[in-house]
């Protein structure tokens, strides 16, 4: 067995693809030839992933797959064969669609269960490593997740094809032979290209085995998109290091500069400090964005006016033009950030906040204008009930989308509300409402950082009520994976805030206060129960985020407790519960009493009367519950919930003897009446905390 490898060389490809679509490829070559069984035992394979390439190396490749034996399914008996067992047209149709030419003498009979089948059994052949290879490469190009085909001419002039970019060279090897395979108009060689600027441009590839390191020691390429990008980042943070700096990195821009590069090479330029006085945001997003540089912070966490960037050549002259070059271009982009923060800093946010009339919302909801006002009326309403500064609310929320009227944030969207937060504090606003405009935000994708203080969380919790409400209003749900407007997202958010901050409100309420200002709205309608319903159903997946079981979740959320605050504690009560050995007994004990009460129907059932217990059995169940609820009580309102499931579990015995002496269903109305009444009561004290009969198995 050989290795086997396989190269489309390219022009540059598209660098956010590069990554998923040289995977897609490896990943399809590889379950192509497995599907052929041409794939030897422990085959492994690579893939390989450069701007101008996309290529795999699989190992352990038979030259030929194995033959198989394989049964062929006909026709059933009495349609292939006529009554002197001479095949029928339609057995010979069969046949000659299938390719077979077997004797019918030669076909065997098998009885399926229902009908006796004739069956053809043949051979069939292995394919050679060059057919299973052809039909690898169609495949996998075939299925390639391409964001944006191209359509180029091949090289007779007259045909075109689509593919993410034009294949300039197609390498197959087996072992050391050219694999007989075509594609894009071109047969397989051995022969590709190397470097665009470090190699001498062709490059052949003596066998698959030698072709990484032909690639790198003679392409200077490096094919490997991981060892590329360690090399990348190894080569950063040196550079970083000795200019005295900590390297501002997301892996977004390393993925992305990996991908633009066969072989880094890292240099450090610089800006004049003066360009530091526009807030750092600014900056690095200029600079990370537009450039692709990575900026530094020095050893107190200021940005430093030095940046690495990524660059494909070994300069002769160390690579000062590339610097020199490179200063001329940031200084242009910086200067252009300059100029945007100080035009917007001549006009105040409070000054902004009429032209917000003009940019549009949703036609259905009217412009920012129209929102900002609901938004501050929410946000008022919100303050007052966590203790936050009701005026600091007003106020931040009044300003809270005013920046989208300013230049940078134009020219810079992801800037908004940080921009905000910079401008108000230029305009002297207090600290609270500087931060509120900027954490409003908070939080802006899963696992991010919640609002900081009480205003910022009043004016986020009111934005994201008012989306949320006023979607709903209009019926503009999240339909399947479709959710345009991220309702999923904020009520996320609300979520988390009124958890993780134990706020001192309650769900309804929020969704009540929103819908009072919303549905003031033309054609906007109070959806309060479909939006309760959506917040339980992302609290489910939430909760089930945080390790709870589904059935623990809902049998907590049951209850629709809207003091949400509280659910995390239940939920770890109820995980406790199931640890006790009677937890199973009462959870059943819980089951068949939900159903007998579910049986009664509507029937108005009232007090337990004392006099009218009769058996032995519900005096002691009597006594016991009015032994528990007192103790239950105190739990309950300390928030031990617990302490309130564990003092539970003597009810395991009177429970017990309740149901195996006493009939609930007795002929005789008063006693039925009063032995359902007792079992609400039991149902009652039971469930406090979570619906215990969705925890019976």
């Amino acid at each position: 067995m050989k290795s086997l490898f396989v190269e489309l060389q390219t022009e540059e490809l598209p660098p956010k693809a590069l990554k998923k679509l040289s995977e897609a490829f490896a990943a399809g070559v590889n379950k192509s030839l497995q599907a052929q069984s041409i794939l030897g035992e422990g085959s492994t394979f690579k893939a390989f992933g450069a701007p101008r390439r996309m290529g795999v190396l699989v190992t352990n490749v038979l030259e030929k797959s194995p033959d198989k034996a394989f049964d062929q399914r006909l026709v059933p008996v009495r349609v292939g064969l006529d009554a002197e067992g001479k095949p029928t047209a339609a057995l010979t149709k069969k046949m000659a669609a299938l390719g077979i030419t077997a004797d019918v003498s030669e076909l065997k009979r098998v009885n399926d269960g229902k009908n006796e089948q004739l069956v053809y059994t043949g051979v069939r052949h292995g394919v050679s490593v060059d057919a299973a290879l052809q039909k690898a490469l169609e495949e996998a190009v075939k299925s390639l997740p391409i964001p944006k085909v191209m359509n180029y001419q091949l090289a007779d002039g007259v045909t075109t094809v689509q593919f993410v970019r034009p294949v300039k060279h197609l390498v197959a090897l087996y072992g050391e032979d050219v694999v007989n395979v075509e594609m894009f108009g071109l047969k397989a060689g051995r022969i590709t290209m190397g470097h665009r600027f470090e190699s001498k441009g062709e490059v052949e590839i003596p066998s698959a085995d030698a072709s990484e390191e032909t690639m790198f020691e003679t392409g200077h390429v490096v094919a490997d998109y991981a060892k590329r990008r360690e090399m990348l980042v190894a080569g950063l943070h040196e550079a970083a290091q000795k200019a005295g700096g900590t390297l501002i990195a997301p892996e977004d821009l390393i993925d992305e500069t990996n991908s633009l590069t066969e072989w880094p090479v890292i240099y450090v330029s610089e800006f004049e400090e003066k360009f530091l006085d526009v807030p750092e945001e600014c900056l690095i997003l200029t600079m990370q964005t537009n450039q692709k540089y990575f900026p530094m912070r020095d050893a107190a966490g200021k940005l430093m006016n030095r940046f690495c960037l990524v660059s494909h050549i070994h300069a002769a002259d160390g690579g000062k033009e590339i610097v020199s070059g490179n200063a001329r271009v940031v200084r242009a982009r910086l200067a252009d950030a300059e100029f945007f923060y100080k035009q917007d800093c001549q006009t105040t946010l409070a000054n902004r906040v009429p032209g917000l009339a003009h940019v549009v919302y949703h036609n259905k909801l009217g412009s920012q204008g129209e929102r900002m006002l609901r938004v501050k009326a929410i946000a008022h309403a919100v303050a007052e009930k966590i203790g936050a500064d009701a005026a600091m609310a007003e106020r931040a929320a009044e300003l809270a989308k005013a920046d989208l009227r300013t230049l940078m944030v134009g020219e810079f969207p992801e800037l908004q509300g940080i921009m905000g937060e910079y401008y108000a504090r230029h305009d002297g606003e207090p600290e609270e409402v500087a931060k509120a405009i900027s954490e409003h935000y908070l939080p802006r994708f899963a696992g991010d950082k919640l609002p900081d203080g009480p205003v910022a969380t009043a004016v986020a919790l009111a934005d994201k009520l008012e989306t949320l409400s006023g979607m709903f209003g209009i019926g503009q749900t999240p339909t399947g994976d479709k959710d345009p407007f991220a309702l999923r997202r904020h009520a996320l958010g609300v979520l988390r805030m009124m958890i993780e901050k134990n706020l001192p409100v309650r769900l309804d309420e929020l969704i009540a206060l929103a819908f009072s200002v919303e549905t003031k709205v033309e054609g906007v309608q109070d959806a309060s129960d479909a939006l309760t319903h959506f917040f339980f159903d992302r609290l489910r997946v939430m909760m089930r985020d945080e390790g709870y079981t589904a059935q623990e979740v809902d049998a907590v959320l049951a209850k629709q407790d809207m003091d949400l605050a509280r659910t995390p504690k239940k939920l770890a009560a109820v995980r406790k519960f199931l640890e006790l050995p009677e937890s199973t007994s009462l959870a059943a004990a819980n089951k068949r009493i939900a159903n007998i009460l579910k049986k009664a129907g509507d029937v108005q059932i009232g007090e337990v009367d004392a006099a009218l217990l009769v058996e032995d059995a519900e005096k002691k169940l009597f006594d016991v519950l009015g032994d528990h609820e007192p103790i239950a009580e105190l739990f309950y309102k300390k928030a031990e919930y617990e302490g309130l499931l564990a003092s539970l579990t003597p009810l395991k015995a009177p429970v017990d003897a309740f149901f195996a002496d006493v009939m609930v269903n007795a002929e005789d109305e008063k006693l039925r009446m009063n032995r359902l009444a007792l079992l609400k009561r039991l149902y009652t004290l039971m469930n406090r905390v979570a619906e215990l009969s969705r925890l019976a198995l």
